[in-house]
């Protein structure tokens, strides 16, 4: 039903990608150990003559390499954190516990840790303190540029003592924690791009580019193992593939389909409903005429109705934001900065006659052709757009067109994604729109956000950080750095008989829960 009006309204012409569980605390956090190694099988198993596998659909290809330490796509991150774990892990409530660390203490300055027993990497391996060394270096190595993770770059020395790592900062980091999740790997392992290790609940076996990658359960994993034997992600780009791939059983799961997939799955399905933990907008190319001008960008976000967008594309799914910030942040989500901007198309061609548009202008509105979510909105955009006299066009490219083209070469116009945050800090989602960072794909250039920004990540208490961060989302915002629209909510297609499928704060898909009901 919402497709067939989305469709009459588009002919008519009518419509106009945390919770901080990373603060510096001075106790000791110890997770609840699984079975030994080996020590047991899960209970569940399918039924009798099935194997104990599934196949996973996903909407991309994962990057080019896999090295996690590299990784470009929030898709490849979504993917690989069943292979990788770092010290310490995020669970689903948004909390960071020990993973490769079996505890750890910090005083805000220096945070100690103790390596877990009896870890292997999937080759068999035992992860030894010098390769969490090795790993951490080469993330925080600058000398070629920014380093991996800019927020080791505070890292004043590392020093090793039998099974305990402590590392002392150059001044205190509320968030530097988070940072720790990044992937232990095994030093001197030159095959990751093409043939990862890491140490989590699954092992990678294979891949078939554009095509699927195959994992296996690690029998040797440290701590609870997983249920399934084996996942297979196969890559159905084509968003008219995805419903024949689950209704003819060829896909047992599929994360991220629109309410229009979901509602046409039928009786096999269970439907699963998180959020996708992206901040989805139209990004603007600041480098860009006539987008370099802030009255042309707010008129933007005037002339859009967001509310409308999640009720004509989505049936009402997602939650409106107003900056570079979901609510699953918490403390760090300014819901005032949702209402910022309300729909008032003469508002909106008010400033752009000020701005020296008063007849409009063409633009380009670049969209992964493999995300339908991005290419609805664009859709509903391009229609609202033309009341207040701009004509938009959709422009559908590969997805690796897209990160070369728009996300490493910045070149385009504007574009409709989700970006996501690479650890559940506020950090991840602001960094890049500082003026040097080399990710900032919009090429935003704002001294006072930049001093926003330096003022968070060195604040000595967390309500001090919080605030300047608070400050940092509105200086977006005020500035119309980007039409922001939604967090979509995650809509996951299970088949019957499966069962245990958990959402995170960030944008992850762990399955090594999933398994067939009893």
């Amino acid at each position: 039903m919402k497709r067939k009006l989305l469709e009459v309204l588009l002919l008519l012409g009518l419509l106009c990608a945390v919770l901080c569980g990373c603060g510096g605390g001075s106790t000791a956090k110890t997770p609840e150990e699984g079975p030994a190694s080996g020590s047991s099988e899960p209970e569940a198993q399918p039924p009798a003559g099935q194997p104990n596998e599934i196949t996973v659909g996903i909407a991309q290809d994962l990057d080019e390499s896999l090295d996690p330490h590299l990784a470009v796509a929030a898709g490849t991150k979504e993917v690989m954190f069943n292979v990788f774990e770092g010290l310490v892990k995020p669970t689903p409530e948004g909390d960071l516990v020990p993973a490769v660390a079996s505890s750890f203490t910090s005083d805000g300055t220096t945070y100690t840790f103790t390596l877990r027993e009896g870890v292997k990497f999937h080759n068999g391996q035992a992860v030894e303190m010098e390769d969490v060394v090795a790993s951490i270096e080469r993330n925080a190595d600058d000398s070629q540029g920014e380093a991996l993770i800019p927020a080791l770059a505070a890292i004043e020395r590392m020093e090793v003592e039998g099974n305990q790592l402590a590392i002392t900062l150059a001044q205190p980091d509320n968030e530097f924690l988070a940072s720790l999740t990044l992937a232990i790997l095994p030093r001197d392992y030159g095959q990751q791009d093409t043939a990862p290790v890491g140490t989590g609940p699954f092992r990678f076996v294979s891949r078939t580019a554009q095509d699927s990658i195959v994992l296996e359960r690690f029998e040797d994993y440290w701590g609870e193992p997983a249920y399934l034997d084996k996942v297979t992600f196969k890559i159905i780009e084509n968003a008219d593939s995805i419903l024949m791939s689950l209704q003819s059983g060829a896909v047992d799961l599929f994360a991220h389909l629109t309410s229009t997939q979901a509602a046409q799955l039928g009786e096999d399905f269970n439907i699963e409903e998180g959020t996708m933990n992206l901040v989805q907008a139209m990004y603007l190319n600041h480098a860009e005429k006539p987008f370099d001008d802030v009255r042309v960008r707010q008129a933007l976000c005037y002339a859009i109705d967001r509310q409308q967008i999640l009720d004509l594309a989505f049936d009402g799914y997602g939650s409106l934001i107003g900056s570079s910030m979901y609510p699953a942040f918490g403390k760090y989500f300014d819901e005032e900065l949702t209402r910022y901007y309300t729909h008032d198309v003469e508002k909106a061609k008010a400033l752009l006659a000020d701005a020296g548009y008063p007849g409009g202008f063409s633009m380009a509105i670049t969209v992964p052709s493999n995300y339908q979510p991005h290419i609805d909105t664009a859709q509903v955009i391009v229609e609202q757009l033309k009341q207040v006299g701009i004509t938009a066009e959709i422009q559908l490219v590969e997805w690796g067109s897209w990160l070369s083209d728009v996300y490493a070469g910045r070149q385009y116009q504007a574009t409709v994604v989700g970006v996501d945050a690479s650890t559940m800090t506020a950090r991840a989602l602001l960094e890049r729109f500082t003026s040097t960072a080399g990710n900032n794909f919009i090429n935003y250039n704002n001294a006072e956000y930049d001093a926003f920004f330096q003022e968070a990540i060195t604040a000595a208490d967390d309500a001090a950080q919080t605030a300047a961060y608070k400050q940092a989302e509105a200086n977006l915002t005020e500035n119309a750095a980007n039409v922001y629209i939604q967090d979509l909510a995650d809509l996951v297609a299970v088949r019957k008989g499966l069962e245990g499928v958990r959402f995170y704060p960030i944008y992850v898909l762990d399955l090594s829960g999933v398994r067939y009901t009893a």
